[in-house]
């Protein structure tokens, strides 16, 4: 089939997709996107399952890209970059209104293949699809305001810089908010005029080739924004060609410090948003309800498996057992079940090897002398349906210390660690006392102690009074081992361009020799 003729039966579909149930989802269509059409890749390694994690179904395959795959979708990027840069900010930003008014338009169904292929449950789904087209609202109201200065030199000479893109860039993506980050990555790149092969998780490949076909629809030209499958190979294919000017990575440490160095062979700028483990620090004088509304949101949002949740929760003494027993019981009253169901608000872990991985931790907890006060437990749905998906119930563990590692590690999971602090100098030593660096959160009704607490915390995204908020216009990133670089916010700009400076000479050319 012709894209032209594809387009309409997809749009087809979309209605029936977003009243679709759990356990009903099969996708035959290739995973790869390329010169404006899905496509299978030219070379690559065997295929690869990819589940529905709610249900445990094979609901596609995945076929991984191998090099030539690779080196096509950047050629591809490359021809669409040279048209795409010499169009104006304007004419771009046009382009990025009308994707993100088909993403507005189209929000339940994509947040329904999100669910479908995340688990998390389409509640919040819908949120992450709502965040993907302001982003990209957000942006191109940037695009026509990308400016260099002038600067006035001695004699009437001058000088001026050009902001100029830097041509086919790489994102890879998570598994988390696979379409969301897509669009974080995807629209900064844009609108600065460049080009982008991206790639996501092997977990969740689905939607980012929905956000592929949309920006077609949307007018860029063909194999502005093209999609290649598959895992630590096919990145590293990505990683060390010759024609990708930079590197944008979500993900692990570990992962993080590979790309680095692959990136560093060929001088590629690059940006890492990685791990964390971020201290939530509630004071006794905050709002007892606000801070137990800002715990959960900073632990259980996505089954916990968020990079920025404030997972190391230290409570001042003097609330500890009314600030515990209250998100204990909080704790106990989230539903978890089938993520497609409107009330559901917990679906399912991403997979077997994730839900056994945070299993263990609870695990090593109990044996670290950690009290589990509830959840933390294998959950089986009553839906016959449900039976082999990938749920547990969110865990909150007390009598937690420091040196415990449910305290030090990245659980990636619904584990809530409770920690009891007495003086303000001594959590902010405690809670910097990590080698992440990405979020930390502050609850308290003293406004001059908030600020002075976010100042002395060493990490990049802080919040005072609420938790895991994210608007597109404020840029994120970490400090330490929780990466560099800024997603979102007009910061994100300065990493997809270069500057360009021009010195003018408008009198006599004098020389020493």
């Amino acid at each position: 089939l012709t894209l032209s003729k594809l387009q309409p039966r997809l749009r087809s579909l979309l209605p029936s997709l977003a009243m679709s149930t759990t356990g009903t989802f099969v996708l035959q269509q290739p995973l790869n996107y390329r010169n404006g059409a899905r496509v299978q890749p030219l070379d690559g390694g065997p295929s690869e399952d990819v589940y529905e994690p709610a249900t445990g179904r094979v609901i596609s395959k995945l076929l991984c890209s191998g090099e030539k795959e690779v080196d096509l979708a950047v050629q591809s990027a490359k021809a669409a970059f040279k048209v795409w840069s010499q169009l104006s900010g304007m004419e771009r930003s046009r382009v990025l209104l009308e994707a993100a008014r088909i993403i507005r338009e189209q929000r339940d169904e994509i947040a329904t293949l999100e669910t479908i292929n995340n688990g998390k449950s389409i509640f919040e789904a819908r949120v992450d699809i709502d965040i993907s087209w302001q982003c990209l609202e957000y942006y191109a109201g940037l695009a026509g305001s990308l400016a260099g200065e002038h600067i006035q030199l001695p004699g009437g000479s001058f000088g001026y810089t050009r902001r100029e893109p830097l041509g086919v860039c790489v994102g890879i993506g998570a598994w988390n908010y696979p379409f969301q980050i897509a669009c974080w990555k995807s629209a900064p790149a844009l609108a600065c005029g460049n080009a982008m092969v991206f790639k996501p998780s092997p977990f969740t490949p689905i939607s980012v080739v929905r956000l592929a076909e949309i920006f077609t629809e949307a007018g860029v030209p063909k194999g502005l924004f093209n999609v290649v499958q598959g895992g630590a190979a096919t990145g590293q294919f990505l990683c060390h060609h010759p024609d990708v000017a930079k590197i944008s990575f979500t993900g692990s440490v570990p992962t993080g410090v590979k790309i680095m160095e692959m990136a560093a062979k060929g001088i590629k700028p690059v940006t890492l948003e990685l791990g964390g483990k971020s201290p939530l620090i509630i004071f006794s004088d905050s709002v007892l309800e606000n801070a137990v509304n800002g715990a959960l949101m900073a632990n259980f949002l996505t089954q916990g498996e968020v990079c920025c949740n404030g997972t190391r929760v230290f409570v001042q003494r003097e609330i500890l057992d009314a600030f515990t027993k209250e998100v204990v019981k909080r704790t106990q009253k989230i539903k978890v079940g089938d993520p497609l169901l409107e009330d559901t608000r917990m679906g399912a872990l991403i997979n077997q090897p994730h839900l056994d991985r945070v299993q263990g931790f609870i695990k090593q907890a109990k044996e670290q002398g950690a009290k589990v006060l509830c959840g933390g437990d294998l959950y089986v749905p009553d839906d016959p349906k449900l039976k082999n998906g990938y749920y547990m119930r969110p865990c909150v563990l007390g009598n937690c210390t420091d040196d415990m590692t449910c305290v030090k590690e990245e659980i990636f999971g619904p584990v809530m660690s409770i920690l009891p602090f007495d003086t303000e100098e001594e959590v902010v030593e405690r809670a910097n006392n990590t080698k992440f660096g990405l979020a930390g959160g502050v609850f308290t009704r003293d406004i001059q102690k908030a600020h002075r607490v976010v100042a002395a915390l060493q990490a990049g995204m802080c919040f005072i009074n609420n938790y895991n908020i994210s608007p597109v216009e404020l840029p994120f990133g970490g400090y330490k081992s929780s990466g560099f670089g800024r997603e979102n916010g007009r910061a994100a700009i300065e990493y997809y361009s270069q500057l360009k400076t021009v010195c003018v000479e408008m009198g006599d050319v004098e020389s020493v020799f």
